[in-house]
């Protein structure tokens, strides 16, 4: 895989999320492109799992552009809640919501909750083209408690909620550089550079 870099599409129009994946993935000759700069929409995710909403929001992506695509999915799991959020983290509140009302609903739910633990999960998939029968698939988690009020001004979703122990902060209250070592999504990062190694 070291020769030429070959073009891989991110499933993605964050570009902090393309950034991060780039860092992993130009050490295995891919460069990688935002699903944006070819004009792709992403599909509906009508997946029942992290990893469904992946290969699809993945096929999609190396269906339209012809090339290698990699996509993840991601949410909040609390175990009080019986792992809900879950899938529908973003829309918790509605399709017409947002962070914030998403946040309020999550204090909402745990507000009479003894047990507060809860993980972020990240499944990160990646497809050599678009009927890829072994897809690589990495799986990362990030284990903390979820708060009763928010607390720091940083990160975006659930971060001002979501406390992590090793670090006596919540996600909010981390600086962007050391949340991106420890989070779900730097962990399947992790887990995904492994499998790489092994099919160098």
């Amino acid at each position: 895989m070291q020769q030429k870099q070959q073009k891989i599409v991110l499933a993605t129009g964050n570009q902090g999320k393309v950034k991060e994946m780039a860092d992993v993935l130009a050490q295995f000759g891919f460069e990688v492109v935002a699903q944006s700069e070819f004009g792709i929409e992403s599909p509906e995710e009508t997946g029942l799992t992290f990893v469904e909403n992946a290969l699809l929001k993945a096929r999609h992506a190396a269906k339209i552009s012809g090339l290698p695509a990699i996509a993840d999915d991601s949410g909040l799991s609390v175990t009080a809640l019986g792992g809900a959020p879950g899938l529908y983290s973003s829309r918790y509140s509605g399709e017409d919501g947002n962070d914030a009302k998403n946040r309020a609903k999550l204090l909402r739910e745990m507000a009479k909750q003894t047990d507060r633990s809860a993980k972020f999960v990240s499944v990160i998939v990646l497809l050599r083209h678009e009927h890829d029968p072994t897809p690589i698939i990495a799986e990362g988690e990030c284990h903390g408690e979820i708060l009763s009020e928010e607390r720091g001004e940083n990160g975006f979703g659930y971060d001002a909620l979501f406390f992590y122990p090793p670090k006596n902060a919540s996600f909010a209250e981390m600086e962007q550089a050391e949340k991106k070592q420890v989070s779900h999504r730097a962990n399947a990062l992790q887990v995904l550079r492994r499998k790489l190694e092994g099919v160098k």
